[in-house]
């Protein structure tokens, strides 16, 4: 007998990740957030969703970076160079309107 599962089905519509962004029930994102001019709105309203998500397992600070990593990490290539840098921006931002130290720096 061999301990080897079957593959489950590839759904054929859509990739994984693009089901986790809209199924997820860690976040109530606000439509559009990711696409946002500037980084701080940006960081505002994840820190809002996370801050008010009863469902999210972690504490709001690390949800709403999850979320934000997580999406930068799925668009890849497909994102402009400039709208990863406000995404990166946000991610200071985020960690500013939380109290934690900028990455890279000490205290």
């Amino acid at each position: 007998m061999s301990n080897i599962r079957p593959r489950k089905k590839k759904m054929k519509s859509q990739r994984w990740s693009q089901q986790v962004t809209q199924t997820s029930h860690a976040l109530d994102l606000e439509e559009g957030v990711f696409t946002l001019e500037d980084p701080r709105q940006i960081a505002r309203s994840l820190k809002k969703s996370a801050d008010s998500s009863p469902r999210r397992k972690a504490d709001p600070f690390r949800s709403a970076m999850s979320m934000l990593t997580f999406y930068i990490n799925r668009a890849g290539t497909q994102i402009s160079a400039e709208q990863l840098y406000r995404l990166e921006k946000a991610k200071d931002e985020l960690r500013a309107l939380y109290g934690k130290p900028r990455k890279g720096l000490e205290g």
